[in-house]
């Protein structure tokens, strides 16, 4: 029997290896190679470099024989500051809302109940493609014009259910007793809402809050479908890069995003790790 457990301890070891090497090898040559100073073949190493980050903020003085990719950092900028103005408004308007749907369905029944909490699933189980064409196909039906107001709707239909999932399994963990002793000692609701409920469900509420963001951030099917002619995101700006070929500005910006959800979920940790 030793030897079946060796082996097996054996297999789970390399399956692991294998898997952790799958996930994150390609990150990692992402990153090894946004360095690589040859303008043309991505894979072939040529020198260490800073330029191409230079570059997609305007610091570059690269020549033409560097083959310069993005015709516009003006662009490359208006893409993250759309990015940027579609997750923010996003994030606020999902947050509001899935706390509020969740904090509804898990204090008072009602008719429909269970429907309606399956319901709030809906959005995640659904094909991107399926979403991104209805959403175009609602928008053009009502006459309303795509952009970034269509993109922000767009992304409330499924960020809302993110955070309803986050806070409903905030709130399945809560004490109510607490809610009862402050009403036992003359609180009123808002003062036991502000007091007691809020402080207990906020790790939820953020967590929620930076999920729905890094997805806000990173959506490209959906916002593909309901952009609009001159409406630009940032993943939109790295597709039509993508479509001329892998060029070493790509990788760049590739990590810089990286680097940037990295920081949100070291923060959303950070939040959910406070003690009061």
């Amino acid at each position: 029997m030793s030897w079946l457990r060796k082996l097996g301890d054996t297999s789970l070891t390399t399956y692991t290896v294998l898997f952790f090497a799958f996930i994150y090898l390609p990150i990692a040559i992402i990153v090894i190679y946004s360095f690589n100073s040859d303008p043309v073949n991505m894979m072939r190493w040529s020198g260490f470099t800073f330029d191409w980050y230079k570059q997609i903020f305007g610091f570059s003085n690269a020549s033409s024989e560097a083959a310069l990719y993005i015709e516009s950092t003006e662009q490359l900028l208006a893409a993250i500051r759309n990015s940027l103005t579609v997750a923010a408004f996003t994030t606020t308007i999902a947050t509001v809302i899935g706390t509020a749907t969740a904090l509804a369905i898990y204090r008072y029944n009602f008719f429909g109940k269970r429907f309606y909490r399956t319901l709030m699933f809906a959005p995640m189980l659904m094909p991107d493609i399926v979403l991104g064409i209805a959403l175009l196909i609602f928008f053009v039906g009502v006459g309303m014009p795509l952009g970034i107001g269509s993109i922000i709707i767009g992304h409330c239909t499924f960020l809302i259910s993110y955070v309803f999932i986050v806070v409903s399994a905030r709130l399945a963990g809560m004490d109510r007793t607490l809610e009862n002793a402050s009403a036992d000692l003359g609180a009123n609701e808002w003062t036991t809402f502000r007091r007691v409920v809020l402080p207990q469900v906020m790790p939820g509420v953020i967590g929620g809050a930076l999920l729905a963001f890094i997805i806000s951030m990173d959506d490209l099917v959906i916002t593909y479908f309901i952009s609009g002619v001159g409406t630009q995101t940032l993943p939109l700006f790295i597709f039509g890069m993508l479509r001329r070929g892998i060029k070493p500005e790509v990788n760049a910006i590739a990590v810089m995003m990286l680097l940037f959800s990295f920081t949100v979920a070291a923060l959303g940790l950070y939040f959910r790790s406070r003690r009061r």
